[in-house]
């Protein structure tokens, strides 16, 4: 008798949806320099979801979600930069489990 054994071949486990979320607020010479739009233009080009808003406070609040190198360039390289205009003094960055919704978007002044 001739006979073959076939284990069956358990499927991969399914691949932990990647996607990182941080919310910043960033302050310094960010209001009436077209930092939102700036910003609303540079996540949509990186794929990110979230929303932008100004704060009464004169900075720039924003929350970011997507792919975590997409992520981190958006927050870590062009945050701290921003627009020709803009003068980036401080950038907070906190880890956020907010639900950034689809696309990204202006959000009112808080």
């Amino acid at each position: 008798m001739n006979t073959v054994a076939t284990a069956a071949t358990p499927p991969p486990p399914p691949m932990p949806s990647s996607s990182k979320t941080l919310r910043v607020v960033i302050k310094g010479r960010v209001q009436g320099v077209f930092f939102r739009d700036w910003t609303i233009q540079t996540a949509r080009e990186l794929g990110l979801n979230g929303w932008v808003r100004n704060r009464r406070d004169g900075s720039v609040e924003a929350l970011f979600s997507g792919d975590p190198t997409a992520v981190d360039e958006m927050v870590e390289r062009r945050c701290r930069v921003g627009p020709p205009a803009s003068a980036v003094t401080a950038l907070s960055v906190f880890p956020s489990e907010d639900d950034p919704g689809q696309g990204f978007q202006r959000k009112p002044t808080v």
